[in-house]
């Protein structure tokens, strides 16, 4: 029975993989539907845990391959991937560390690089803007019933990623909404991210207004502080720079910025002044967390630190957390693998600062660098992030949106 079950799961992925292949309509919504719906702990053990949305996304990888010009910053990615492997090789690294790094950094990133090459720009726009605004409003729902369905799927997948991630969060005595990304910040931080492509997206503009509207409320459902500094970078970036918005849009979108501050910050400072000692005891952590910063090494993984005592700070409590994604991979790879990374994030970042460069992708990825400092790359936020930073450096080689969509982007 088990053997048959492996052949027919087998010959599912095979035919699944045509149907990609064929399709890469059908292949990105498929894709997106498991990243905004599909809980990170959620998947199979074929040695090590194999998340759904690093099989998806594998899949996706397969189905989009075709050839694609490659840039200087993919040989920066080059030589991080083979770094990893060689720490590995060295024994500087655990196996746990390259398997994480490859399927929710490396991976991800391909998949960015390769979407674009099948997938025409403005459908690509569309379909991420939809999904995001059907996780935002499935936020919403949550925050109104307080209910968050996928907390209530546990498996098949991983006992440990459930028990650490399928739990609810409060802060004031309010249930904070998160979705299927087991944790407000990233939830809040991929919405925020999503934003710039529903501006960039070929609604009309009172569709365009009504999903922003949708997505701030949502945003400010996460109770992220994170989350709403992120998603005004977001569409503040995409007012200022992204070409080909009209006039009515950037003067709706003002309107319903400064209506949705001064309708949302009462209820947002009540619940804050209520968190107070909570808002500032996570504060303080952020900043001790820079003790750690004496047990990076320049090349491979840190000395475990649990029980080492430094300077009169014991380091074993940040065992659990860390929420600082540079550090974070910085502990993990080293400084030079870290310095690798943050040298692809600002590589697709500053492509908005030449004149005209500025897409949906580049935009959303830098707004998100106050993030990479303030949170770690948790759930499927890391995917969608370095996804993003994928298609952020793709955008200027393939070409920007057509004609036609800068069109009804404006009516």
């Amino acid at each position: 029975m088990g053997v048959l079950l492996l052949v027919g799961l087998a010959f599912s992925g095979i035919l699944l993989l045509f149907v990609m292949r064929a399709s890469p309509h059908v292949a990105f919504v498929l894709w997106c539907a498991t990243l905004f719906f599909v809980p990170v702990w959620i998947g199979v053990s074929i040695g090590p845990f194999w998340s759904a949305i690093t099989l998806m996304t594998g899949a996706a990888v397969v189905a989009f391959g075709r050839n694609l010009t490659l840039l200087p910053v993919d040989g920066v990615v080059a030589i991080l991937v083979f770094m990893m492997v060689a720490q590995y090789g060295l024994k500087l690294a655990s196996l746990a560390t390259v398997v994480m790094a490859m399927s929710e950094w490396i991976l991800p990133y391909i998949l960015g690089r390769l979407v674009l090459t099948r997938l025409p720009h403005a459908s690509f726009v569309d379909i991420f803007a939809a999904f995001v605004v059907i996780a935002a409003l499935l936020g919403v729902v949550e925050f109104v019933t307080h209910t968050n369905v996928f907390t209530r799927i546990s498996g098949p997948g991983s006992v440990s990623l459930y028990e650490t991630w399928g739990t609810l969060q409060e802060r004031g005595g309010n249930l904070r909404v998160e979705g299927a990304f087991g944790h407000s910040i990233a939830y809040g931080a991929t919405l925020a991210m999503g934003s710039a492509f529903v501006v960039a997206s070929r609604a009309k503009i009172w569709m365009k207004l009504i999903a922003l509207l949708v997505i701030t409320a949502a945003v400010a459902a996460s109770l992220s502080g994170l989350g709403l500094l992120t998603l005004a970078l977001t569409v503040g970036l995409s007012l200022l720079l992204m070409p080909g918005l009209g006039r009515r849009l950037r003067i709706g979108i003002l309107v319903l910025g400064g209506g949705g501050a001064v309708a949302l910050l009462p209820a947002l400072t009540r619940i804050l002044s209520a968190a107070g000692q909570e808002a500032s005891g996570s504060a303080d952590y952020r900043l001790d967390l820079m003790s750690l910063l004496k047990v990076v090494r320049p090349w491979g993984s840190a000395e475990d630190f649990v029980g080492l005592t430094t300077g009169g700070s014991y380091l074993g409590v940040f065992a659990r957390s860390i929420d600082n994604a540079a550090l974070v991979a910085a502990l993990r790879v080293g400084w030079v693998g870290a310095v690798l990374l943050l040298a692809v994030v600002g590589f697709a970042a500053v492509r908005l600062l030449r004149r005209g460069g500025a897409n949906p992708a580049s935009i959303a990825v830098a707004a998100q660098i106050p993030s990479l400092f303030t949170v770690a790359f948790i759930t499927q936020f890391a995917v969608a992030f370095w996804f993003l930073v994928g298609v952020a450096v793709s955008w200027p080689v393939l070409g920007p949106l057509t004609r036609g969509s800068r069109q009804r982007a404006n009516e």
